[in-house]
């Protein structure tokens, strides 16, 4: 099943035989290099917001159409709104809040790097769970040889991704990773071919299709709460602990797993 627009395709792939879906968005200005605008932030707010709540959805991946993930904002549209003094912030704190939900939500999301990843393509990378890399994917930040400065989060999310220094260097020098060495610093977790990109992510998604979506829930969000909230090792250590112990007490798929193992069967989770 696919929905369309100009700027965005979503597609719902059968995984498990129809049993769960992967929601496949595909930035979709492969002339323009899939820049992502104000209209197309908020757009695909929506779309992740109507994913996020499709049970049959248990992963969703981020994609762009031709030669690139996305060359960030609309250089030509910054022309005026970066000289209007009410609408530039209010565009910068709508794609803050469009980025910010993808770690809330209760299923992982993934982006497939595919080509030329800079500014808020390189954002909306570190806003995702994690990341897939072509062969082909050249992945940097590129604010600073234009004049610019990054607004969408990499000048925060990108130091705790791959280190302080590491970042500096990027965002200082403005130079562009290829794959394995985005792979390497921690920014992708793996590389594959271009024509097995979103293999990849179907493979990831039916691995994870096959979980108790609570447990994958509960267990992002513990991941997430010492990166995105500044969670301490002992606040984090007594959310994680408090958080198995509700799950594993009061959930129908703890106590499924469990029988379906000592049964020697694929386990039945129904999020419960």
């Amino acid at each position: 099943m696919s929905d369309k627009d100009d700027t965005i395709i979503v597609d719902r792939i059968d995984l498990l035989g129809g049993a769960a879906q992967l929601g496949l968005v595909t930035l979709n200005r492969p002339q323009d290099m899939n820049p992502i605008d104000w209209d197309t932030g908020l757009r695909l707010g929506t779309v992740f917001d109507q994913l996020a709540a499709d049970e049959r959805v248990r992963v969703v991946a981020v994609t762009g159409a031709g030669r690139a993930f996305s060359a960030g904002g609309d250089m030509k549209k910054y022309q005026a709104l970066q000289r209007d003094p009410r609408d530039f912030p209010r565009f910068l704190a709508d794609l803050h809040g469009v980025f910010a939900r993808i770690s809330e939500y209760p299923k992982p999301f993934v982006a497939l790097v595919n080509g030329v990843a800079v500014a808020g393509g390189i954002e909306l990378i570190l806003s995702c769970d994690l990341a897939i890399a072509s062969a082909s994917a050249r992945i940097g930040d590129a604010h600073l040889p234009f004049g610019q400065m990054g607004g969408g989060g990499v000048l925060t999310l990108l130091p705790r991704a791959v280190g302080p220094a590491r970042a500096r260097e990027l965002i200082f020098s403005g130079r562009m990773l290829a794959p394995e060495e985005a792979a390497d610093w921690g920014l992708v977790s793996r590389v594959v071919a271009d024509d097995e990109l979103i293999p990849a992510g179907i493979e990831f998604a039916t691995d994870v299709a096959k979980k108790s979506p609570l447990a994958v829930a509960n267990a992002k969000q513990v991941l997430n709460a010492a990166f995105w909230d500044g969670t301490g090792i002992a606040a984090g250590l007594r959310l994680e602990r408090e958080t198995t112990a509700r799950y594993c007490v009061t959930s129908d798929d703890a106590h499924e797993g469990l029988l379906a193992f000592a049964e020697k069967r694929r386990p039945n989770f129904t999020g419960r």
